[in-house]
């Protein structure tokens, strides 16, 4: 069905597939409200000075329940909020600067050679959305992104690759306006892509295909934390897993778990599911998936849908693809007449198949994405903030783990003055240097 841009009575605009979803919508946001104490600690503390007042914040995020109580929370501290959320199993990775910084770069050679950008450029079907939106808004306003950037205050970002991308943009200098990046930020790494992924691995490998995790053989390609969540889940469900890694103290911290480390050459005739987690790309290709057992499982939870080679598989001469329900589809080779499960189209399959991470350790990311913006805008005028990439301080880290201690009945000890003294550190804190890992 097409999408229409509608008006409430107050004006307010919104393109929405079925309003008739509301009233449970509206239930699901007052269960993940509770699930999640920091932000709801952030409308407490902030909400009355409306610090926001006066601010406009467009978010471009899957549009999950989680995502809508992190929106009332930024409207209940006085921002006009625009939300953009892509299909869920597209990887957002920074798109809507991608957008901002893509669209400007060919404004510029727009207004030297008068050269439009080309879709059939790229592979990248994303891409060539991003390069289609450019062209045609050249035609009709050809300094609409030069606008938009003279307009912005900063980004805060989430993303392991869409940060990725804006510490690239800071090196060679194209980075166009102040960036905090949210995603290092211990309370989301160590938590969001460690803990997150743990939870919501198995919890879509089991509504896509109701398989049996114990006794089967999984591959973790990547041990980041992304990879370590989805390990423990696999190993915990009692599945005997095996690490690909290319970084030797990642492949080291694997073998100390239990695991094997072995290359997916090694394992791939062998195992029975296959998870992607390194944000690289390139990493199961056709040629590993044609040697594959009958039925294995191929999931990715890592970036975007390049981790799995599905150009190479689309286009492999014969195959046949059966969809069994949506973002789930056996793959047969003509060859064996055997086939593969690939989960959400190579794309994140904890959200093409699942419902995305539980509400609590959303919180704890989205609570950083609140102070991240409420410290852009903030600063906004005073030069603090230059065009650069930043990380969040330790103490505010300390004090998003703090706000959702209570939820889980923790107690913290308090440091006396002379301890606090022996170890150098405030008895307030931030306890950890910035460089410690935890």
């Amino acid at each position: 069905m097409a999408l229409l841009v509608e008006k409430t009575t107050s004006g307010r605009e919104y393109k929405v597939k079925d309003m008739s979803q509301a009233d449970f919508g509206r239930l699901e946001i007052e269960l993940a409200e509770v699930e999640m104490p920091g932000l709801m600690a952030c409308r407490a503390e902030f909400g009355p000075a409306q610090p926001f007042k006066g601010a406009k914040i467009t978010g471009s995020l899957h549009m999950t329940i989680q995502t809508a109580v992190l929106i009332e929370t930024l409207t209940a501290l006085g921002a006009e909020v625009r939300w953009w959320g892509p299909d869920l199993i597209v990887d957002d990775g920074g798109d809507a600067t991608l957008l901002i910084h893509e669209g400007v770069k060919a404004e510029e050679i727009y207004e030297k050679t008068g050269q439009l950008p080309d879709p059939s450029t790229t592979d990248n079907t994303e891409f060539q959305i991003v390069l289609t939106i450019i062209r045609d808004g050249l035609k009709t306003d050809p300094k609409r992104y030069h606008k938009m950037k003279e307009r912005l205050v900063g980004v805060s970002e989430e993303t392991t690759t869409g940060v990725k991308r804006l510490y690239q943009m800071q090196a060679n200098g194209t980075l166009l306006f102040s960036a905090i990046n949210v995603n290092d930020s211990v309370t989301k790494s160590k938590f969001d892509n460690l803990y997150g992924c743990r939870h919501s691995l198995p919890d879509g490998l089991m509504r896509a295909t109701d398989v049996m995790i114990a006794g089967k053989v999984a591959v973790v390609c990547g041990y980041g934390d992304v990879g370590k969540g989805c390990a423990a889940a696999l190993k915990q469900g009692g599945a005997r897993v095996i690490v690909t890694e290319i970084d030797p103290i990642c492949a080291l911290q694997a073998l100390m778990e239990g695991l094997q480390v072995l290359t997916l050459e090694d394992v791939v005739s062998e195992a029975d599911i296959f998870v992607t987690t390194t944000g690289n790309k390139d990493i199961i290709m056709v040629d590993h998936m044609r040697k594959m057992k009958n039925n294995a499982i191929v999931c990715n939870i890592g970036h975007f849908d390049n981790e799995i080679d599905m150009h190479g598989l689309e286009n492999y001469p014969g195959v046949k693809r059966i969809t069994i329900k949506p973002q789930t589809d056996r793959w047969v080779f003509p060859e064996t007449n055997s086939g593969i499960i690939v989960l959400a189209e190579g794309r994140l399959m904890n959200l093409g198949c699942a419902t995305g991470h539980p509400s609590f350790v959303m919180s704890c990311s989205f609570t950083n994405q609140v102070i991240a913006q409420l410290e852009l805008w903030r600063e906004k005028g005073t030069g603090k903030y230059e065009k650069k990439v930043y990380v969040l301080p330790k103490h505010l880290d300390e004090k998003v783990a703090a706000l959702h201690l209570g939820k889980l009945g923790a107690k913290l000890t308090k440091l006396t003055k002379e301890q606090a003294k022996y170890i150098s550190v405030p008895v307030e804190g931030p306890y950890k240097p910035p460089h410690y890992r935890y």
